[in-house]
């Protein structure tokens, strides 16, 4: 597990050169969504497309704080805002 926290991908990213989406919740709190899209956006040469998808946590689910604990409450199974821009995309490929 540390050597993958510790991992630097930013030298590889550029030499990626199939299309890429990349999704993160604004409420996740297990990945800092902010950071790893703007590696993203600034890291990646080819087509991508990046988004952060408004209050839904690691799992993409609609929720309060994003806080794993919260996860056994939430009745969602899946954000359907956020698997219709995963099918837009692939629809597009």
């Amino acid at each position: 597990m540390r050597h993958f926290l510790a991992l630097d991908l930013s030298d590889r990213l550029g030499k990626i050169t199939c299309p890429v989406l990349a999704l993160n919740g604004t409420k996740d709190r297990q990945v800092n969504g902010e950071e790893n899209l703007n590696a993203l956006r600034n890291g990646l040469a080819g087509q991508k497309e990046i988004h952060a998808i408004e209050g839904v946590n690691h799992l993409f689910q609609h929720c309060n704080t994003g806080n794993p604990s919260e996860y056994k409450d939430i009745e969602e199974t899946f954000a359907p805002e956020v698997l219709e821009i995963i099918v837009t995309w692939m629809k597009k490929r």
